[in-house]
């Protein structure tokens, strides 16, 4: 039984009353508003046209969320909602609806204790600091009546997620100790509990005085989604006892503005000598009748309890303009000298997510129902399984916390960015079929722009007994399948699952608290590892949805941001930017600044991923479910090879995802991950007993990487070979393809000795250079010494791919210079002396400590290093070069460039106005 009142070994520790410094925003340059001026022009106008059609958009730079520091462990499961809660203990950044997040804390949402003695001492105070917002807040019967006693300065809060511990040592009473444990069921390989929405506090009250303490505990919550949700009208709250005795009150929120209603519910567990009692409704603000907050402060401050109160099981609903709340105490004596412990919990009930004309249903409510009713089941079966979750979490953890390999920062910060998971408004579905709108289905058009009688005729005209005619087959199948159900018009992987295999349903999260896209892939790629480790069914399922979406295709045109082209929004053999937006599986690819369909990272990142997936879960249905879009993928990818030498080559644009950084010919980011993904595949091909592709993938693999070898000038690998002004540049995240080859237990793709040198020379310039190596890896270094700063992004330090790049160090034997570099993440974010980025790393930070996309999911990277510490045995690996016979390759190729023909896209553009054409041409002359 681990003991609630003691934090583990090693956490992120601030003082109560410490101050946390405010992120400070990257703010363009007047050059940089003017170069990008026409960008900003259509950015404009698509938000304009999005939101008059009630749309969310992808990035709104003109309406920034709010920002502020101090944040601690969120609260809830994952993919249910979250809600923040800083480490002074207020409640905010509410998140409960996919796309809306509010950031103010909701004051009225606390815990308080009341404390009297025999002598007649008596103390009382909110359990957090007085908060300079309650100044402008109500009238003398609001909240600003409440005791605001706590200064902080002995009480500290640790953190180590999911679990948190706010101690109060001698406040307010100066001979009690006050811990409260705060636990989210997050639990690594669990899929029933972590998806609940709940949190449990468990007080611990230690009595060091001469005397017994009577002492009341108090937990109070308005009936608020936060922001001005409060005040909207008709919201209720009730009252009930479950079966056990467990007291519960419920607050049932009647949502406005479109997202589904949502119950909160508060129980506190009644147990022998502890006394539970309730006051269902008091009026926080506003014109509604009832107790006032200030009247039911001064109950539980003179009673000790609600006993005296006559309430009705539900209250009548609040007027508009006006805000309730309702609270929950728990009562213990203390003796002197001795412990007592006192459990409360938090639930929420939103069952439904809606996009578009769908509605689904969230994985909870697979164990609870849909009806939106649960919260106080869930409230209450939190209460009597939150000992069992301690122990699991510790179990986990414990064996990280006492490697000796590590620094002490290192734990504590792999732990505390899984943050990530609840915190940004990830959805879990329950795996069912969305509720939809069938007309709105209907007119959404997908098909093949190709004519099925030039596939049916390039299956005809191959051999039966190749891989290519399968994947032609598929093909075929797929066309003729994309109107007869609204499933095969989606990227819904869950159509490759078998009979018998378990569906857990599909996982959303959102790429950043600014970039509103779902399961980014470019970026999952870095932050896979924490799933692929913690969670691997949800890292298949997105796999598989992904999977399904190489072979979707979506001919509808968008206008590209980046120079007016209007594009297919998906076409078929490209993976995907993201998963959609407003409407995700079935819209994809919400992201319109360059053509993803001809970036050159996103299909190999695909090949790896799915056998990095496959080493770690040896789950060979899913290779054999998903094998078909690997080979497509592949195929897709080699319209690049320009030359024909085996090597895909960058188009002078940025097609990758550092995408405002362009990059021409071939180049070490991305060829070396098309050169991993080579490897992959004919290792994938073995797997699922595919041996002609086995032996061609490799064969390719050879031919490319001795063109990628030609980047290497001695001391690193070149940018790229276009012998343009930055193609010499120090790129941090040079070796990507190295990084992942290894980590899937593959050979590497360039020599260790060669690898071991670049890795040495991005640690002394694009770390050691950047505020003595204490701010990361920086994108881009000049080989003077000088930073790049040829684009935004390559003057950045970006976090996920400093975790990425420490990851690579390790796998190359490279321990210590791993840590060093991935330490100027934790300094910059993490520490006492960083930049407020506690619980909200961002993407980027620049060498001026001014942040860009704040909360942002590429730092899940870190999950990386650990892999790499772990290293778990692959279940398939590559010794040596399969055997080849001269007269199957040619086969094979021939079935492969069939298939590689079909997929081949011809550039796409649409006609733009003189006037539009004569100013982008200005804006990039004048500036570039």
């Amino acid at each position: 039984m681990v003991d609630p009142g003691k934090p583990a070994s090693l956490t992120w520790q601030r003082k109560i009353n410490s101050e946390e410094s405010v992120p400070q925003e990257f703010v363009p340059t007047f050059r940089d508003c003017l170069r990008l001026a026409s960008v900003i022009y259509r950015l404009w106008k698509s938000i304009r046209e999005e939101t008059a059609q009630g749309r969310d958009v992808l990035f709104n730079p003109f309406g920034k969320p709010l920002v502020t520091s101090g944040h601690g462990v969120p609260l809830g499961g994952i993919g249910a909602g979250s809600i923040g809660r800083s480490y002074k203990g207020d409640f905010r950044r509410w998140q409960l609806s996919p796309g809306r997040c509010e950031g103010r804390p909701v004051l009225a949402n606390q815990f308080s204790v009341f404390v009297s003695r025999p002598n007649g001492e008596k103390y009382s105070s909110v359990l957090c600091p007085e908060n300079p917002e309650m100044l402008k807040e109500s009238a003398a019967s609001g909240i600003a009546s409440w005791d605001w006693n706590l200064k902080g300065h002995n009480s500290t809060y640790h953190a180590l997620y999911p679990r948190a511990w706010s101690i109060y040592e001698g406040e307010p009473d100066p001979e009690l100790r006050i811990v409260c444990r705060q636990l989210s069921p997050i639990i690594p390989h669990n899929y029933k509990e972590s998806s609940f929405p709940v949190a449990v506090f468990t007080f611990t009250l230690f009595n060091s005085g001469n005397t017994a303490a009577e002492v009341s505990l108090l937990f109070t919550w308005a009936n608020s989604m936060g922001g001005d949700s409060g005040l909207y009208g008709g919201h209720y709250n009730s009252k009930l006892m479950m079966k056990d005795g467990t007291h519960v009150v419920l607050l049932h929120h009647k949502n406005a503005n479109g997202p589904s209603p949502v119950t909160f519910a508060l129980a506190a567990e009644n147990k022998d000598g502890v006394h539970v009692s309730e006051c269902p409704c008091f009026v926080i603000s506003g014109g509604s009748k009832g107790l006032t907050a200030k009247d039911m402060w001064q109950t539980i401050k003179e009673q000790g309890s609600f006993d005296c109160l006559n309430c009705s099981e539900t209250s009548t609903p609040s007027e508009p303009g006006s805000c309730i709340g309702a609270a929950i105490a728990a009562s213990v004596a203390v003796p002197a000298g001795s412990t007592q412990t006192v459990t409360f919990s938090l639930s929420w009930d939103c069952p439904e997510v809606s996009f578009s004309n769908k509605t689904y249903y969230r994985r909870y409510t697979k164990f609870y129902g849909s009806n939106g009713d649960a919260a106080a089941s869930i409230a209450h079966d939190a209460i009597l399984g939150h000992g069992s979750w301690d122990s699991q979490i510790e179990a986990w953890q414990k064996p990280v916390l006492e490697d000796k390999r590590v620094p002490e920062w290192y734990p504590i910060t792999l732990f505390n960015e899984l943050y990530f998971l609840n915190a940004r408004a990830s959805v879990w579905t329950d795996g069912s079929p969305p509720m939809h709108n069938l007309m709105a289905i209907e007119d959404q058009k997908f098909s093949l722009d190709r004519s099925k009688f030039k596939i049916e005729k390039a299956v005809h005209a191959s051999d039966h007994n190749d891989t290519a005619v399968n994947i032609l087959e598929r093909m075929t199948s797929i066309f003729e399948q994309m109107h007869k159900t609204v499933g095969a018009n989606s990227a819904f992987g869950s159509n490759l699952l078998q009979e018998d295999e378990e569906n857990i349903g599909q996982f959303l999260y959102f790429e950043g608290h600014e970039f509103h896209m779902w399961n980014t892939y470019d970026v999952h790629f870095y932050s896979s590892f924490a799933l692929v480790m913690l969670f691997p069914k949800l890292q298949l399922s997105i796999q598989r949805d992904f999977a399904a979406a190489v072979l979707m295709h979506d001919p509808s045109k968008m206008e590209l941001l980046h120079d007016g082209r209007w594009v297919s929004r998906k076409v078929l053999g490209a993976i995907p930017h993201d998963i959609g937006l407003n409407d995700p599986w079935f819209e994809v690819n919400s992201y319109n600044l360059f053509n993803a369909g001809r970036w050159k990272d996103l299909n190999p990142k695909f090949v790896l991923q799915v056998y990095r997936d496959v080493v770690a879960t040896g789950d060979k249905k899913f290779a054999l479910a998903v094998w078909p879009s690997v080979y497509v993928a592949m195929a897709y990818m080699d319209q690049f090879d320009k030359d024909g030498d085996g090597m895909i080559e960058n188009e002078g644009f940025p097609d990758q995802t550092y995408d405002t950084w362009p990059v021409s010919g071939v180049s070490a980011y991305c060829g070396g991950l098309w050169v991993a993904a080579l490897q992959a595949a004919s290792a994938l091909a073995r797997v699922v007993g595919d041996k002609g592709s086995e032996d061609y993938f490799w064969f390719r693999y050879e031919k490319a990487k001795a063109v990628y070898e030609k980047l290497w000038n001695g001391l690193y690998f070149n940018y790229d070979d276009s012998g343009g002004r930055n193609s010499s540049s120090i790129q941090a995240d040079q070796l990507a393809g190295q990084w992942y080859a290894r980590a899937c237990g593959l050979k590497p793709i360039v020599d260790e000795e060669k690898a071991k040198i670049a890795l040495q020379t991005v640690f002394n310039f694009n770390v050691l250079k950047v505020k003595d190596g204490r701010r990361g890896a920086i994108n881009g270094m000049l080989p003077d010494g000088t930073i790049d700063m040829s684009s935004m992004q390559s003057s950045e330090v970006w976090c996920g791919v400093t975790y990425a790049v420490a990851a690579t160090m390790i796998q190359e034997g490279l321990m210590d210079m791993g840590f060093q570099t991935a330490y100027g993440n934790y300094e910059t974010a993490w520490s006492e002396r960083g930049l407020g980025y506690c619980f909200q790393t961002p993407e980027a930070w620049s060498t001026k400590d001014r942040y860009r996309s704040i909360c942002y999911m590429r730092p899940l990277a870190i999950w990386a290093m650990q892999w790499a510490l772990s290293r778990p045995k692959p279940s398939q690996q590559v010794e040596g070069r399969p055997e080849v016979k001269e007269e199957s390759l040619l086969r094979h190729h021939m079935g492969f460039s069939k298939v590689a023909r079909l997929l081949k896209r011809s550039e796409e553009e649409a006609p733009r106005s003189v006037l539009q054409m004569l100013y982008d041409c200005t804006c990039r002359r004048m500036w570039m």
